[in-house]
């Protein structure tokens, strides 16, 4: 029996030295990708001649809350040799999110209104975004959310990033405005990592990443990769699964945008269901990944987290378990917060990381639960109730 124990935990030190290892050193190939990613020139939209003709793309439900500071940010772009025009894409709103947006209309003409109508499907953000892109008028599509505001220069820097080297897809940070509540301040902290390491696996050609609130991209080429057919029937992946379409055809054309006059500016949830229910949003397309690179991280950061839940099972037993649960605890909370340095410094929220080791259980136990729901659960999106399609299959698109 002493055998069978001491063998049982020299198991579980090997298994978590070797998820501890593997983990702190994507962490470092992360900190090592955010700070090249800074290093990035931005040219200024001027010093490439010529005007950019750019669309704006705003898919909204239900944004009456949001769409006039949205659009007042937008209007108040500063950007003196682009084209804009903003094209949002209203999808069934049963508030007066449409009237807002024709108030606004009738007194700048470059805001233009669709209504999406009723289409009987679940992937309602693609058939906005494919409504508005069809509508277009621009050479550069830039997307983004109705709840979202943006720098004066947000306009300009993804212009000039477009226009510098051809690129032909454009990723750019987000970030949430924060208040002192636990619920908002456990968002920032997790929504900023995601943001650290999308710059990193950009600039490193790690694996492709973004965030559909701040993304702007070629319109010919979006034709090019045939849009969304074969993701068309997962209700998200609007952002990340079309980026990886285009990396596949332009590996060279990918770009991230580490300005402060690029960052797309939002709010968190506003409470712990309806981040639950974002989350496990995001979780969900994880198995459609074509780009397997991620989708490999994802496995070994989910296996990471659940090996906590089998050392504090396994401690009812072999109390060292829990020991080297608090030691393997020690290494991810050490090697998060060494990433995460630099990248709250940029977000200038570096005072809220005085939380995050507090945080550090409550965040494992929230991945463990999303990353399965998202894989086998539904989830509520704008007051609607999704589920995954039984007739797609979890294989590559591309």
């Amino acid at each position: 029996m002493i055998f069978i124990s001491l063998l049982c935990l020299m198991i579980l030190e090997v298994v978590s030295g070797v998820l501890g290892f593997l983990y702190a050193g994507i962490l470092c190939w992360y900190a090592y990708g955010w700070r090249i990613s800074g290093t990035q020139k931005v040219p200024a939209q001027e010093g490439n001649g010529g005007r950019l003709a750019v669309s704006v793309i705003i898919p909204a439900r239900n944004e009456a809350g949001n769409i006039e500071k949205c659009l007042e940010s937008l209007l108040a772009q500063k950007a003196p040799l682009v084209d804009l025009e903003i094209i949002v894409v209203d999808d069934e709103s049963e508030d007066q999110t449409a009237a807002i947006v024709r108030s606004y209309k009738e007194q700048d003409d470059r805001i233009k209104l669709l209504s999406l109508g009723n289409l009987h499907q679940q992937s309602h953000k693609k058939r906005a975004v494919e409504a508005g892109i069809a509508s277009a008028s621009g050479t550069l599509i830039a997307c983004t959310d109705a709840d979202c505001t943006h720098h004066p220069q947000w306009i300009e820097t993804l212009a000039g990033v477009y226009n510098h080297g051809e690129k032909k897809f454009v990723a750019a940070p987000v970030v949430y405005h924060t208040v002192p509540k636990l619920v908002s301040v456990f968002q920032t902290l997790d929504f900023m990592t995601l943001q650290g390491i999308t710059a990193a696996s950009v600039a490193t050609r790690f694996h492709t990443m973004c965030n559909g609130a701040n993304i702007a991209y070629e319109r010919a080429v979006f034709y090019e990769v045939k849009g969304f057919e074969g993701i068309d029937k997962l209700p998200t992946g609007d952002d990340m699964l079309l980026m990886h379409k285009i990396y596949l055809q332009y590996p060279d054309g990918i770009a991230y945008v580490r300005r402060q006059e690029a960052i797309v500016y939002t709010d968190a949830a506003p409470c712990w269901g309806a981040f639950f229910q974002q989350r496990i949003r995001w979780a969900s397309k994880a198995a459609f990944y074509d780009d397997k690179r991620i989708f490999w991280v994802l496995v070994l950061v989910y296996l990471f987290n659940v090996w906590f839940l089998v050392l504090l099972v396994a401690g009812f037993w072999l109390q060292k378990a829990w020991l080297t649960g608090l030691v393997l605890l020690a290494v991810k909370t050490i090697a998060e917060l060494a990433f995460l340095m630099p990248v709250a410094g940029f977000f200038q929220k570096r005072k809220w990381l005085l939380w995050f080791p507090f945080l550090e259980p409550l965040h494992i136990a929230y991945t463990i639960s999303a990353g399965w729901l998202g894989r086998f659960g539904t989830y509520q999106w704008k007051g609607r109730s999704i589920s995954k399609p039984a007739d797609l299959k979890a294989k590559p698109q591309g």
